[in-house]
């Protein structure tokens, strides 16, 4: 059998491609695919074939960010049914090396990723209309939670994980340095923890009117204001904690210069090579850490969709059938009127 899939088979070379649905194992759920947004990284093998070393070398199906309804079982499938609702982690470490060892699954070894180019051969992404994965990879949400909300799992686990690295945010001050899609989810989860104030900046006031729907209590257009953020501080006092979500250089020197002594700044963006003042981190004693995926924080996304304690719909700016994805993509790339564009991987809109 054969279903629809979006392939990437090189640099600005994306089709609608027929590709064979996997055999269902006794362990395996197969999953009709409903949702699945597209993510900086889709884009980056989409624009520039890659990022870093990673490249793409033969056909991938892109897409990390997906949900679906079951559609069958394998005959050892005991806790999912035909019919379950379900966000679908990407997330597949080995379980058995070193880190997962330590619990460090996002930095399995061996970690296979849906739609990740970084081992040949690639692992197959989730843009597709069916797909077959394993049943530990499925987590349910109720009837009354939309999938394309669901959809949102991911890369809310991603910045859950980031708060995870940042300590505690009650009452905090708090900075978001870039308004896409991950830098309005922490925002939201800024706020759930009980930020006392959440200041986001962005080159774009479309995107920060979505930051202010999840929640943030003061944007700062840094196009239009390039002194917004020291007039804050210079009001307000520095800041406790900074997610950097955008990897812009200027970005970072802004946060490096607004986060108060003994700060926290979470590098939340990926970025390449960068300059950077050492002797500003070194004096202020700033807490600059890494983050890095999740693991377990992918089921804690998934409740907290579920229950509706953060509202994800803000975020998910325009949805496209899949037959339309070069469309979507090229969408995705315009900051003016996008945060998060999702994929419909049924057709069906």
């Amino acid at each position: 059998m054969t279903v629809k899939a979006c392939v990437l088979h090189k640099q600005n070379d994306l089709r609608i491609d027929d590709v064979a649905l996997a055999d269902l194992g006794p362990d395996d759920v197969c999953v009709a695919m409903s949702y699945g947004g597209i993510c900086g990284s889709d884009m980056h093998y989409y624009q520039h074939g890659g990022f870093g070393p990673v490249r793409v070398v033969e056909p991938i199906i892109l897409g990390h960010e997906v949900s679906g309804v079951i559609e069958a079982v394998g005959a050892d499938v005991r806790d999912l049914e035909v019919g379950d609702r379900v966000a679908v982690s990407p997330s597949q470490p080995c379980f058995d090396c070193a880190y997962c060892a330590r619990e460090e699954f996002q930095h399995c070894v061996n970690m296979c990723f849906m739609g990740s180019a970084r081992t040949v051969p690639h692992v197959q992404g989730g843009f597709r209309s069916k797909m077959v994965t394993g049943q530990g990879q499925c987590f349910k949400i109720g009837k009354d939670t939309p999938l394309a909300n669901a959809a949102c799992s991911e890369p809310l686990a991603v910045c859950l994980h980031a708060a995870a690295q940042a300590g505690p945010l009650a009452g905090r001050q708090v900075l978001v340095t870039g308004a896409g899609p991950i830098g309005a989810l922490c925002v939201a989860v800024a706020r759930m923890h009980g930020a006392d104030s959440i200041v986001v900046t962005d080159l774009f006031d479309f995107t920060l009117a979505v930051s202010e729907k999840m929640g943030a209590t003061q944007t700062i257009n840094i196009g239009a204001d390039q002194n917004g953020i020291s007039d804050h501080v210079a009001k307000h006092g520095p800041f406790d904690v900074v997610f950097e979500c955008s990897a812009a250089e200027p970005a970072i020197l802004s946060a490096i210069a607004a986060v108060r002594p003994r700060g926290t700044i979470v590098q939340v963006g990926v970025a390449g090579s960068l300059s950077l003042p050492i002797n500003a981190i070194v004096g202020k004693e700033i807490n600059f850490k890494g983050t890095h995926r999740f693991h377990p924080e992918f089921e804690q996304a998934v409740d907290l969709i579920d229950r509706g304690v953060i509202d994800v719909t803000p975020i998910v700016t325009q949805t496209y059938p899949l037959e339309d994805a070069v469309e979507a993509f090229q969408t995705a790339t315009n900051r003016e009127k996008a945060v998060k564009v999702q994929l419909k991987l049924d057709g069906m809109i």
